[in-house]
């Protein structure tokens, strides 16, 4: 059993606050403060401070906590194999082009097994790393950016990002220079997702941003931005898997680019996650 300090020590660490911290275990302050002195005395290094009267983490308390979330997400694993329950449940995210489109035949495969149980999570990559970091997840597959200092992964594939147009629109299987791309209406996914994120990388690699487009439409449905698309309302960006799933599109591309980027499975770092990412893929 984990350490009740720990649970202290990372409550503390969301809150940032010794009186939220309080109440959020319903015990007193001076407690909550008796525990972190307990952990800084075992340790033997200071793990928070205020800073211009801001409460922050030394860098031991940044080490602790990745380690500490680890240890309480193994320990969850624990508690479940004790059970001695043959069903196996798997805590998993992914993100809208990989739950929508690429894990259909993992997750088939994986249910085939009466044994096998599944939570599946499908957002976009930032609240899904949020999700890991508050060990409400085990792994997720993403294909956004991630804090490699935060968390593990292993690469899963690597797939080409396109753009895509309907089928008699001027871009349609062409090469474009970005000054004939601007004039367009831009149909993409909101702050936070990854396809969102490669494509503002994309830009300000041209010193552009979405903002000087013609116009833009920011739609947190592929299913509804694929239909955007297919009926005129303007141009978007995607990976080649889902440009595929449609023979009502065209694919298009910035002249000069290639841009491919990866999926991975991503889990907290010093998690112990090979068996169940085995189990599922």
């Amino acid at each position: 059993m984990l350490d009740y300090r720990i649970d202290t020590f990372l409550t503390l660490c969301e809150s940032m606050n010794y009186r939220k911290t309080a109440e959020i275990l319903h015990i007193s302050q001076p407690a909550v403060t008796q525990q972190i002195h307990a952990l800084e005395n075992q340790y033997g290094r200071k793990l928070f401070a205020y800073e211009n009267r801001r409460l922050v983490k030394t860098e031991a308390a940044a080490i602790l906590e990745k380690y500490a979330r680890a240890a309480k997400l193994q320990e969850q694993d624990l508690r479940q194999k004790l059970e001695n329950n043959p069903v196996r449940t798997l805590r998993i995210g992914a993100t809208k082009t990989i739950g929508d489109y690429y894990l259909k035949a993992d997750i088939r495969r994986y249910l085939k097994n009466p044994d096998n149980a599944l939570t599946l999570i499908v957002d976009n990559t930032e609240h899904l790393l949020r999700l890991l970091e508050e060990n409400e997840l085990d792994f997720a597959v993403v294909e956004g950016f991630f804090d490699k200092t935060r968390f593990d992964s292993i690469l899963l594939r690597r797939e080409p990002f396109v753009g895509i147009c309907r089928k008699d629109h001027p871009f349609a299987g062409r090469e474009v220079i970005m000054e004939e791309l601007l004039k367009e209406t831009i149909i993409h996914r909101e702050a936070g997702s990854g396809t969102r994120a490669i494509l503002e990388q994309e830009l300000r690699g041209y010193n552009e941003s979405l903002q000087r487009f013609q116009r833009h439409i920011c739609i947190s449905s592929f299913n509804v931005i694929l239909d955007l698309v297919k009926q005129g309302f303007g141009v978007s960006f995607v990976y080649n898997i889902l440009a595929d799933s449609d023979p009502a599109l065209a694919k298009f591309s910035i002249r000069g680019e290639s841009v491919v980027r990866e999926f991975n499975v991503v889990y907290l770092k010093y998690a112990d996650m090979d068996e169940k990412i085995r189990l599922f893929f």
